[in-house]
């Protein structure tokens, strides 16, 4: 059994990965591999943070439902015929049967064990067969409701019923992609993968400038070279930050002609025009935004080295009118296939590494100021939580 790794000392020596970048040391590897540490993350992190779960189109008319789970809680999305768009716990109240799977349009939810029947609002509306059981009011019985919140077209639901507001701690990162008008973007395409490695992995790869120009050298990335990297300051107290990475040529996109084909998102400044803008609201969500595309990746942590991944492209709308349109996307996406073979490939050798004996703190290039901006997130949060922890035992 392994010696448990969490106290003082382990956190007071983060302090060195909040330093300014010229001296900063990259987080323990055993953020990354320690099933204890996870289990600390859950808490300090999860429970109490706005999470990503999917967008308003996946629930577009009165019944729609989709559901997903992170760190271990199953969810179900749903509008109820009110329109109010609803995450709720789907776990049913009676023997914790799953009342919803995967994603369609109902009238309700009807677990298929005992046929306890749950409306869209989470109400329990019937449970047959209950009459003889003493001091059972089905009133008083729903499914656990979470709080919701839409920020650019993206929900977000939050474990903690006291959480404050998510939008006005974006303000910034809201401001930066304005012209994308992501709330009236369409889904071109989505998929889901599973990957063995931590999700913190995942994020930092996904803001990582410093390796674009090494890892993706070649003519599908080369027009967003890593020496143009600009990463903007960010107070930890806000709930995203972002990086810029200008390119060489106008309407850069991520295809063999390096340039947008798909029709440009109208609402775009000369500057969005002239970049690529990454924007981030951990723990959940990554946004990578060109002129023609917004790509997003929705994380979810399963374990302490395993992960989920939703992955979506959204265009402007009307684009996919136009008949050639998935020939075009078809263009993107393999390019986009080719680098993401790259960065997975790279993210599963990284996990390797983080297990082994000789795995260090490492330090930082300039080109890497989005971890930096992660770590200024996620530290002040860790020591947050043990401190309260270490309260709540009474030490």
């Amino acid at each position: 059994m392994s010696k448990p790794i969490l106290d003082d000392a382990f956190f007071d020596a983060m302090e060195t990965s909040i330093a300014g970048l010229e001296t900063a040391e990259t987080l323990q590897p055993a953020c990354y591999t320690d099933a204890e540490f996870y289990e600390f993350e859950k808490q300090a992190l999860f429970d109490h943070e706005w999470l990503c779960v999917g967008r308003v189109e996946q629930v577009k008319e009165p019944g729609d439902y989709f559901t997903t789970q992170i760190v271990g809680e199953p969810i179900v999305v749903a509008k109820a015929r009110d329109g109010v768009i609803r995450a709720m716990s789907s776990v049913c109240q009676h023997r914790a049967m799953l009342v919803a799977e995967g994603s369609g349009n109902a009238r309700g939810f009807v677990c298929p064990y005992h046929h306890w029947v749950y409306g869209l609002d989470g109400a329990l509306v019937n449970a047959p067969a209950m009459e003889r059981t003493e001091c059972f009011d089905k009133t008083k019985i729903r499914l656990p409701e979470f709080k919701v919140e839409i920020w650019q077209g993206f929900i977000f639901i939050n474990f903690d019923a006291d959480a404050a507001p998510l939008a006005p701690r974006l303000a910034t990162v809201a401001e930066a992609i304005a012209g994308y008008d992501l709330a009236n973007t369409e889904i071109a395409t989505t998929m889901t993968g599973q990957f063995a490695w931590n999700w913190k992995v995942m994020f930092e790869n996904n803001n990582d400038g410093y390796h674009a120009s090494k890892l993706h050298q070649g003519p599908l990335h080369d027009f967003i070279p890593s020496e143009r990297a600009v990463f903007p300051d960010a107070d930890p107290a806000d709930a995203g930050f972002l990086r810029f990475n200008g390119a060489l040529h106008r309407d850069p996109s991520f295809n063999p002609t390096q340039r947008a084909v798909l029709p440009i998102f109208p609402k775009l400044t000369d500057e969005d025009r002239g970049r690529v803008t990454f924007a981030n609201v951990p723990p959940t969500l990554s946004l990578v935004l060109s002129s023609d595309t917004a790509i997003y990746l929705i994380l979810r942590a399963t374990g302490p080295d395993t992960m989920e991944q939703d992955t979506g492209v959204l265009v402007a709308p009307g684009a996919m009118h136009d008949p050639a349109f998935p020939h075009r996307l078809e263009m993107i996406m393999t390019s986009a296939g080719k680098i993401i073979a790259q960065d997975l490939h790279v993210d599963s050798l990284v996990q390797v590494g983080l297990r082994s004996r000789h795995a260090i703190r490492g330090r930082y290039s300039w080109q890497e100021g989005a971890q930096g901006q992660f770590n200024h997130w996620l530290v002040p949060r860790y020591r947050r939580a043990w401190a309260a922890r270490k309260a709540a035992a009474g030490q």
